[in-house]
């Protein structure tokens, strides 16, 4: 497993450029999300296995394309 971080902020024309998520695997193989919105000293997060992950992939490619 590599060791990395990726991290996306938030749009400015939402005033969400403070906002945070982070994507990385953890320990047990399951792929962290975190959104960390500044308000409390805790991101919310949720771990999904790789299954789940991927089909979140999926659906997300899917609503994207939906988008003009």
């Amino acid at each position: 497993m590599s060791n990395h971080r990726i991290t996306f902020f938030g749009s400015e024309e939402s005033e969400t450029e403070n906002h945070k998520l982070n994507l990385f695997a953890n320990d047990k193989d399951n792929i962290y999300i975190g959104i960390d919105s500044g308000f409390n000293n805790l991101p919310d997060f949720i771990c999904l296995d790789k299954a789940t992950a991927i089909k979140l992939t999926r659906v997300l490619k899917a609503e994207i394309s939906k988008i003009n």
